[in-house]
């Protein structure tokens, strides 16, 4: 591999997160804040490595008898480009001499993210799990075009309407197996819209104009085989997207803070960020997940 594609520090580090492969559990919780790293590693049995680079903060530590890494990706999928990219690689290749391990080795991602939900019935600080996310960012329109393909990502790209100057929809599953521990836990089931930014792309103008034919109520209306979208994001068709195409697990955990269709935000989000963190780590430390 050329040193212009694996790029290392003079520590023999990988790039932007700046750790190497002992410094990562191949068992992955993401959070877009690095302020909420230490909130998820304060769960941990016990915390063995800590480190920031810019954006990225990662504590890698034990529940129970799992080894965890928690690690900020920032917001957007061009971060989780880099962060899935990165770690991925930490496991697939031998970092001293950049050749490819001989062994595939899983990895599994798990995203404690915050969302709002476009649905009125989803009640606010309630926890919904992506079984696939729609992609309206063009991440993997990079690595596998036939994302896009997808009856369902056609079937939205229809109700939408869109010029062909907007980027046409893609849609990645989840892993099922944790997508089912995740409702067993007792968490709603959904589909994550992601979008490339807070405000215009998820519907909010503040000084600006709408330019897209369709809002959040036209969204909500979508319906695909008894699916509907649940709620807004900026990583999770990213993660889903990468995980698929590098062979690893993924799914995505949305504490719901804001309710577009009705207005509403919740008035203790950081409770819900608690608890949402709680159930995840417990279920982790019992072999749930």
């Amino acid at each position: 591999m050329n040193a212009s594609e694996l790029i290392l520090n003079d520590d023999g580090s990988i790039y932007h997160l700046g750790i190497r492969t002992e410094h990562c559990a191949p068992f992955i919780l993401t959070v877009g804040d690095p302020e909420r790293v230490p909130t998820v590693s304060q769960f941990f049995d016990y915390i063995e490595f800590r480190h920031q680079k810019r954006e990225i903060c990662i504590h890698t530590g034990k529940l129970g008898n799992q080894s965890v890494s928690v690690i900020s990706t920032g917001m957007g999928t061009d971060n989780i480009d880099i962060i899935l990219n990165e770690i991925d690689a930490l496991f697939s290749f031998d970092i001293n001499t950049g050749k490819p391990l001989h062994t595939h080795n899983p990895l599994t991602f798990i995203r404690l993210g915050t969302s709002g939900a476009i649905q009125a019935d989803i009640g606010l600080d309630s926890l919904v799990v992506a079984e696939g996310a729609i992609g309206f960012d063009n991440l993997m329109h990079y690595y596998d075009p036939k994302m896009s393909d997808h009856p369902l990502a056609e079937a939205l790209h229809l109700h939408m309407g869109n010029p062909k100057k907007i980027n046409h929809p893609y849609y990645a599953l989840g892993d099922e197996g944790l997508f089912a521990t995740c409702i067993d836990l007792g968490m709603q089931p959904g589909v994550t819209a992601t979008n490339a930014g807070f405000y215009a792309p998820q519907g909010r103008h503040l000084r600006t104009q709408k330019v897209v034919d369709y809002d959040n109520h036209h969204l909500s209306q979508f319906e695909y085989n008894n699916s509907v979208i649940t709620n807004l994001d900026m990583e999770t068709a990213g993660i889903y997207g990468l995980s698929r195409v590098l062979g690893h697990k993924a799914i995505s955990i949305s504490a719901i803070l804001a309710n577009r269709i009705n207005g509403t935000f919740s008035e203790n989000p950081d409770k819900a960020v608690h608890d949402m963190i709680a159930v995840v780590t417990s279920s982790i430390k019992e072999g749930k997940l």
